[in-house]
């Protein structure tokens, strides 16, 4: 089992539950999905982008990304229906736990000049979306074997009711957020 996840069910879980005065044990938030999402312009003139793509991202995640095509056409960007621009993974269970354990503890602390992630960035319905600049941060990834630097998209999907509520989540799962 993941680390995180016992972590979760010994700690997190009764600190929220007495924080908030949850009645039911499935009131308590919980980590629903990780959505992580590499979007790629440049995929249209060179297919070989996407190749790399979906091949960094199943080396982080330990999971195969589904590519994304365009679902529509847009003649400034010169691009036609169906093309693929990007690659998406979603995360649930113990690959899940075990990736947020891996960001948190090691891939974060390797980005320059760390100060925390931003607070803010929740949509309201007690989600979290952060952006990372590249995907060198991961000890997974070998820098001599990547073509190009490429950030990342990653969304948080709990079962919280409010901000608030999914950052204490968060924060109790050892999430760094900047003071």
């Amino acid at each position: 089992m993941a680390r995180l996840r016992e972590e979760y069910k010994a700690n997190v879980a009764p600190a929220l539950r007495a924080k908030y005065n949850y009645k039911s044990v499935m009131q308590i938030p919980k980590l629903d999905k990780v959505v992580i999402n590499v979007g790629c312009g440049e995929a249209r003139d060179n297919a070989k982008v996407i190749d790399a793509i979906v091949n960094d991202l199943s080396q982080i995640t330990g999971q195969h990304p589904v590519v994304c095509k365009a679902r529509k056409s847009v003649a400034n960007f010169k691009l036609r229906e169906g093309m693929p621009i990007g690659a998406k993974v979603t995360l649930r269970g113990e690959k899940m736990y075990e990736f947020v354990d891996r960001l948190f503890n090691t891939a974060l602390p390797r980005v320059r000049d760390f100060r925390g992630i931003n607070p803010n960035s929740f949509d309201g319905r007690g989600n979290y979306a952060m952006g990372v600049k590249e995907q060198l941060i991961f000890p997974e990834i070998d820098y001599d074997k990547i073509d190009k630097v490429r950030g990342m998209d990653i969304i948080f999907v709990t079962t919280a009711n409010t901000d608030e509520e999914a950052r204490e989540l968060l924060t109790l799962m050892g999430a760094p957020f900047a003071k």
